[in-house]
């Protein structure tokens, strides 16, 4: 017997269990060779690759190729078929620049999202340390941290899913409302493609910073049955590339929407578990103040907000915006953050109607943030105000995202099942400067899942749709939904169930 003989043979003398062990450590490449040494090797190597792994890693070199070489050694140092691809930048690089050089290294076939954010999340690739980084330039605890640069990258792999980004493609010739139906309608279609029903899993979507999100997002709430979960960025820069190159947009063409979907295999094996996706909220907003109703309504469109006049609920005098905010301030003076962020919850009655489906009225919550009052008006952002609309005001409390936090880790903490990764959007007015103290987004799920990959980004309007409502105790507007958040964390949990208990 030769000496190769006898080495092979030792190795296949390894105990499965240790063999795997060793082979799901190995990078890509030897990953790859591995799977040729033998029979036992490969049918082990296959059973690695039979369960769900999400990667992630954080770079913040201030060279945009250094820091992309960086995320790839580090997601790529394990064996992993990507399925997926996320990666966020700081806006000191370029989006185009960056979009090149990971379908470089990706290639052509994974779906994939690259998008601008105002922070980052997630463990850096050569430290090891997990961060949250974003370019406040505020002092705390004598500390600065200003940070434009870097990128946080993240691949996921999902066996028993289908994957794909679906635009949200706008036409001078067709109105908005047209092509929301149609981009619910491309979503439902190719998840009946894929799994023979219309009801995606999950969707992680990104709005473009020029279009209202608002009727989009109502528009998707409304379609999708209560079990998909939906997160993402409101506004955010971002390019794409879809799996199906007939989605794949060139030119000026520009989606307002991109939508990562994913639906059930209809064609899975036997041996394939069950992923799910879970979600859990941080409030970071508290209400102050009585129940209004909006009196007037003027819209500016061109600056795409609303002038206000109102009235308190059981009252008939007519409140200008100088009056509403006094009377909001005088509740506010025990406050104890300085110069908290202002916004009123506006309560929506609207009926909505996809294709050929019956009309529905549909209730939920819209948060605007609030400009300024005069003696004329009260002015928010945002448009879809009616007269008739009932709204209460908000306030950002740093002591209320605490509570809220350990809220959020108790949800987290009670899911019973077997969690393989992340992702979190948290609000742009977070972080250490918010918090005074740092990792406060990040805590929740990381303290329920140690060693559990972790990524996301700080945004300017979180996108999550869950159960809870913002609204208090008025019967009006407990049956409210509310999917779009200000000074929240959005936290996605990814689990899997495996076919084999055992296994």
């Amino acid at each position: 017997m030769t000496k190769t003989h006898r080495t092979t043979r030792r190795f296949d003398e390894i105990n499965a269990d240790v063999l795997q062990n060793i082979l799901e450590r190995l990078p890509v490449p030897s990953f790859a060779s591995a799977t040729c040494v033998s029979k036992l090797w490969n049918r082990v190597c296959n059973r690695i690759l039979s369960r769900p792994k999400l990667a992630s890693a954080l770079s913040l070199n201030p060279s945009l190729h250094m820091a992309v070489e960086e995320v790839f050694d580090k997601v790529l140092s394990e064996p992993i078929r990507p399925h997926f691809a996320l990666a966020s930048i700081g806006s000191g690089f370029s989006l185009i620049d960056a979009f090149r050089l990971i379908t470089k290294r990706l290639g052509s076939s994974t779906p994939l999202i690259v998008s601008t954010a105002s922070g980052l999340i997630g463990r850096d690739a050569l430290s090891n340390e997990f961060r949250e980084v974003k370019p406040d330039g505020d002092e705390v605890a004598g500390y600065v941290e200003d940070i434009d640069t870097g990128i946080v990258f993240t691949l996921g792999y999902v066996p028993g899913l289908k994957v794909d980004a679906i635009p949200l493609l706008q036409t001078a010739k067709e109105p908005q409302e047209a092509m929301t139906d149609k981009f619910v309608k491309d979503i439902k279609d190719y998840t009946a493609s894929v799994s023979g029903c219309t009801s995606p899993v999950g969707i992680i979507i990104f709005g473009d910073p020029r279009v209202d999100m608002k009727p989009i997002i109502d528009v998707l709430d409304y379609a999708m049955p209560e079990e998909t979960v939906i997160v993402g960025d409101e506004r955010g820069h971002f390019l794409y590339r879809s799996g199906n190159e007939t989605r794949n947009v060139s030119g000026r063409t520009k989606p307002d929407a991109i939508a990562l979907t994913f639906a059930r295999d209809k064609d899975k094996s036997s041996g394939i578990g069950d992923i799910q996706f879970h979600v859990a909220l941080s409030n970071g907003v508290s209400a102050v103040g009585p129940i209004y109703k909006a009196a007037s309504v003027r819209v500016d469109i061109p600056d795409c907000t609303t002038w206000l006049t109102a009235r308190r609920e059981g009252d008939m005098r007519v409140l200008d915006g100088q009056r509403i905010l006094d009377d909001i301030y005088d509740e506010m003076e025990n406050h104890t953050d300085e110069s908290p962020d202002l916004y009123i919850g506006v309560t929506k009655r609207r009926k909505y109607r996809i294709e050929s489906d019956k009309t529905r009225l549909i209730t939920s919550l819209a948060l605007h943030g609030v400009i300024q009052g005069d003696e004329q008006y009260l002015y928010v952002n945002g448009v879809n105000i009616k007269t008739g609309d009932y709204f209460q005001f908000y306030h950002s409390d740093s002591n209320f995202a605490l509570s809220s936090s350990s809220d959020a880790y108790v949800n987290l903490k009670s899911l019973k099942k077997e969690v393989f990764g992340g992702l979190i959007f948290a609000c742009c007015g977070r972080g250490e400067s918010f918090f005074g103290r740092c990792n406060v987004d990040s805590s929740p799920f990381l303290d329920s899942f140690p060693g559990v990959p972790l990524a996301g980004i700080f945004c300017c309007g979180e996108i999550g749709r869950d159960s809870s409502s913002l609204i208090g105790e008025s019967n009006k507007e407990k049956s409210a939904h509310c999917c779009m958040h200000v000074f929240s964390t959005v936290y996605l949990a990814m689990s899997y169930t495996s076919a084999c208990p055992e296994c």
